[in-house]
């Protein structure tokens, strides 16, 4: 005998409405990023377009720039899921270190291309008077962090050789950033044979290089300079591979 089913409590209903509400108004706020600009975007106009009072949006957030923040946690997070998720795909498909940047640097430019907007938020100009808090740090580095399990999946593999050219990366990042770095770790500790500081030095190269080439193809700047888009991506992601040492086979 089926058992009758458990009417839900007034607070999984109250839960439900909430969580109903703040996608409608993520949804809005994403619809007047879009039209308007991040540096534009006030809580006013989104009740507007909910058709609801001001009050009534103060409920959920308290400021623009707290609504700001939801949007920014949002792209961070979206952007960090589909490099995981290539990462996790091409390593489980049996691809090398390389291959697999070269994978995750394809689905990170796929997700910016296909939400500019979000992209621009997190990645473009600051928007005037706005300061990230420090809770949205976690969802920054996520792209950050795949980057640097590229990197320790190539040591461990045999596949990453010296930087080229060679260079003295002492001090070139901060103590809390190494060990911010180390948190990120799997296990807490920097990849096989190698030395932590440079470790997270060829993580940050490859993320300048990521952001840089999506960057300066999604703001223009290559209008009129490549023919194809595409290969040129792929040739500077592979140049930015080879440069910090993930070794790059050619296809059989």
């Amino acid at each position: 005998m089926t058992a009758a089913p458990v009417p839900p409590s007034a607070g999984s209903a109250r839960e439900r409405a909430r969580a109903t509400f703040t996608a409608d108004l993520l949804a809005a706020a994403r619809r007047q990023v879009a039209e308007v600009g991040a540096a534009q975007l006030s809580l006013r106009g989104v009740a507007r377009e909910l058709g609801v009072a001001s009050s009534a949006v103060y409920r959920y957030v308290d400021s623009r720039d707290a609504l700001l923040t939801l949007l920014l946690i949002e792209a961070f997070d979206d952007g960090g899921a589909a490099c995981e998720t290539a990462f996790a795909r091409a390593r489980a498909a049996g691809a090398s270190a390389g291959e697999t940047w070269i994978a995750v640097a394809r689905a990170f430019r796929a997700w910016a291309t296909e939400h500019r907007h979000a992209y621009e938020l997190a990645y473009g100009t600051p928007v005037p008077g706005y300061v990230a808090p420090q809770d949205t740090v976690s969802h920054a580095t996520r792209v950050w962090g795949v980057l640097g399990r590229v990197i320790v999946a190539a040591a461990a593999d045999g596949d990453l050789a010296p930087l080229v050219p060679p260079a003295d990366v002492r001090g070139l990042v901060s103590p809390a950033v190494l060990e911010f770095a180390g948190s990120l770790a799997d296990d807490g500790r920097a990849a096989p044979g190698t030395d932590a500081e440079e470790g997270v030095v060829r993580s940050v190269v490859l993320f300048d290089a990521l952001v840089g080439a999506v960057s300066t193809e999604l703001f223009g700047h290559l209008h009129g300079v490549t023919t194809d888009a595409d290969r040129l991506f792929d040739v500077t992601i592979a140049a930015a591979a080879t440069g910090v040492g993930l070794v790059l086979r050619p296809a059989a």
